[in-house]
């Protein structure tokens, strides 16, 4: 029984890919999300780890502006490219949001 539920959390793992992605203002609906490349140099190093960035939102829902708050420098530049291309929902406002990569390899 451990066994079978050990392949199960290591075929789900697997499946759901090295990093989750969170976005903390659900107010905001996303319509494309896109997972960050994870870096060479981070996979030789084994390095895992987490990156929170501010991304501030236009009107017609495309990120003008990506602020880090936190996370390893490997990983940063992966995470605000990928931040970068994401896509809103349109408002009648800018606004902002909190995002959150995990790598986990």
């Amino acid at each position: 029984m451990l066994s079978v539920l050990f392949a199960l959390v290591l075929a789900v793992s697997l499946f759901a890919g090295y990093q989750s992605v969170f976005a903390q203002d659900a107010s905001r609906k996303v319509k494309r999300k896109v997972q960050p490349e994870y870096p060479e140099l981070a996979k030789r190093l084994n390095i895992r780890g987490t990156v929170r960035l501010q991304v501030q939102i236009t009107p017609d829902g495309k990120v003008k502006e990506v602020k880090v708050l936190g996370g390893s420098p490997v990983l940063v530049q992966a995470s605000v490219d990928a931040a970068e291309k994401w896509l809103f929902e349109p408002e009648p406002q800018t606004s902002t949001m909190v995002i959150k990569f995990d790598f986990n390899p």
